[in-house]
């Protein structure tokens, strides 16, 4: 459809911030789109994240690259963190970052730059698009914290990845009439805890969004004992906060945490439900295996569709914006007006009463 108007193009891609799954399906998808409209295609792929595009590691890739990288989970091309704050600050031999990034761009003749990946990595790519380069932003991560769109790729996956732990602790917890907290990855927002608490019948879910009071969630869980449960399973986020703690300050709150004695917060929970309940108490953290493995499903056909609509963008030179997906289609959002914007899980969202009306308990 577009072959006439289109008869070369040169793209670059880059995957930054932490991996996840379908970031292979999200750039497969790109690769295809093109593929299939253009007469010759270039493809520029920058290796580990803005520090290839920064110091001109890349390959050169072509179509067979992409072929069988559906499934594959993690990125054929490597990632790293780099935070936005220090974009401007020139490396240890004083090279400007943003402008070695808008060179190695210019001196390879690039039509666009295809960017996957979370907050951090659409703050930079915001920051290039200012700057006068043709971008184009993949949402990527498990956290579905990004603002502007419902969903974001490698979310379901990792929501499937801690209901099958949450599941697996129901049967040892049913044996042994025992505690047990999972905790689920979420530094700052509780999307994946929430609905991978809901999914694996979890009785307590602890989120960054709803302070928890440790009285209430003890009461909780002595409520179902008297009723007869042998058992109580906690979601817990990695972020999750009480309240006395969400009343400080950031300030004194980190001064807090440096004299922290426990590996996360769930293990002070732990510990308090067992003093205060007299039961016993067991963690299980599945860590980072919720960024790994295969792309579920849902996340291949998300993540082909995302990078589809990028192709045909590309195509139609409609640069500046992230692809995402609202209201079950996939839209085109303008990078300057969710570039810096933390979608926040709403403490009174349909999703909380919902869950609430089933009789889970928020802490709070």
């Amino acid at each position: 459809m577009h072959k006439e108007e289109a008869a070369m193009k040169k793209i670059g891609m880059l995957t930054s911030g932490g991996d996840c799954q379908a970031l292979n399906a999200a750039m497969r998808g790109v690769v295809k789109a093109l593929a299939h409209n253009v007469d010759e295609l270039e493809i520029y792929g920058f290796e580990n994240g803005y520090k290839g595009l920064i110091y001109e590691n890349y390959r050169i890739l072509t179509s067979k690259d992409f072929s069988g990288i559906l499934t594959k989970g993690g990125t054929i091309l490597g990632s790293s963190r780099q935070p936005f704050k220090l974009m401007r600050v020139p490396d240890e031999n004083g090279l400007d970052k943003v402008a070695a990034m808008k060179n190695t761009y210019k001196k390879l003749g690039l039509d666009c730059l295809v960017i996957l990946g979370g907050n951090g990595t659409q703050k930079t790519a915001n920051l290039l698009r200012e700057e006068g380069l043709n971008i184009i932003h993949l949402p990527k991560t498990i956290d579905n914290d990004i603002y502007g769109t419902d969903v974001t790729f490698g979310f379901q996956s990792a929501v499937n990845i801690a209901t099958d732990a949450l599941d697996c602790i129901h049967t040892t917890a049913a044996s042994h009439g025992r505690v047990f907290i999972v905790e689920v990855m979420g530094h700052k927002v509780g999307w994946l805890t929430l609905n991978a608490g809901i999914a694996g019948g979890a009785d307590i879910i602890l989120v960054p969004e709803i302070p928890y009071d440790i009285d209430k969630i003890v009461e909780k869980i002595n409520e179902r004992h008297n009723r007869g449960s042998r058992f109580t399973i906690l979601a817990v986020a990695e972020g999750a906060i009480s309240k006395e703690d969400a009343k400080l300050s950031k300030k004194e709150y980190k001064k807090k945490l440096e004299n922290y004695k426990y590996p996360s917060v769930s293990y002070e929970i732990a510990e308090q439900i067992q003093e205060k309940s007299g039961m016993e108490v067991r963690v299980t953290v599945p860590g980072h295996t919720q960024r790994g493995g295969s792309p579920c499903a849902y996340d291949r056909v998300f993540a082909s569709r995302l990078g589809s609509e990028a192709g045909r963008m590309i195509l139609d030179g409609e640069y500046g914006f992230m692809v995402g997906y609202k209201h079950r289609e996939i839209v085109k959002v303008p990078l300057e007006e969710v570039a810096g914007k933390l979608k926040m899980l709403d403490p009174n969202a349909s999703i909380v009463r919902e869950a609430k009306m089933m009789g889970i308990s928020f802490g709070d």
